[in-house]
């Protein structure tokens, strides 16, 4: 047979309770603890029989500093001087060489100032700029007149400008020709031939005189209508 227990003695039913009351106790002892004060048991101290012994406090008035006197302005003093008084002033001039009655002041001669050096120097931008004789219509004219279609550009149908370089010199022929910018197919040798066959153009200037001058020259390939 199954022994039973008796419900009245099983204690695991009340152990929540006893939980709470050792819960509840522990805290209370701690806010006693915390709560708790202890005072020393000493006499009171009167006051009244202490001996004084600070020093007067004394009163200190304060300074007074007066403020500084004005400064003195001194004004100018201005003297009159007559119009017929005339202030003379010595001024010592120390020079090297003795100079008397009899020593003789040669002649300063100015040398002229040389020539100026004829650089060969080639510019680019002058006051007066070379030309070709008789203007831009008369260069224009001469290309007409001189200048050869080349058969291959023809035959190609190339058209287009030759940027041509060359050096005008102080006596107006052109040297240094040589194509910047060309299109072929025998333009650009056609162009250097034209200008080689140039007469003298009108040199460049520069201050009255004849320089050498550096140009560009652009030459116009295009068949006519």
């Amino acid at each position: 047979m199954e022994s039973k227990k008796n419900p009245k003695a099983d204690l695991a039913r009340k152990s929540s309770l006893f939980l709470n009351i050792g819960l509840c106790g522990s805290l209370l002892l701690t806010i006693v603890a915390f709560e708790w004060r202890s005072y020393d048991d000493a006499g009171l101290l009167d006051l009244g029989s202490v001996d004084d012994d600070f020093e007067d406090i004394l009163e200190i008035p304060p300074t007074e500093q007066p403020p500084p006197p004005p400064p003195k302005i001194k004004l100018p003093e201005i003297i009159e001087v007559p119009d017929e008084e005339e202030i003379e002033e010595e001024i010592e001039v120390e020079l090297d060489v003795e100079v008397t009655e009899e020593t003789v002041v040669e002649e300063i001669i100015f040398e002229e100032a040389p020539e100026e050096e004829d650089v060969d120097e080639i510019f680019t931008i002058v006051e007066e700029p070379a030309g070709f004789p008789g203007g831009l219509e008369a260069f224009y004219g001469y290309l007409k007149k001189e200048m050869k279609y080349p058969r291959q550009a023809q035959r190609m149908g190339i058209e287009g400008r030759v940027f041509v370089q060359f050096v005008v010199e102080r006596d107006g022929t052109l040297t240094d020709i040589h194509v910047v910018k060309g299109i072929g197919a025998g333009c650009d040798e056609e162009a250097v031939r034209v200008l080689k066959n140039s007469p003298k153009w009108k040199p460049g200037k520069q201050r009255g005189r004849a320089v050498r001058q550096k140009m560009i020259q652009n030459i116009l390939f295009k068949f006519s209508n």
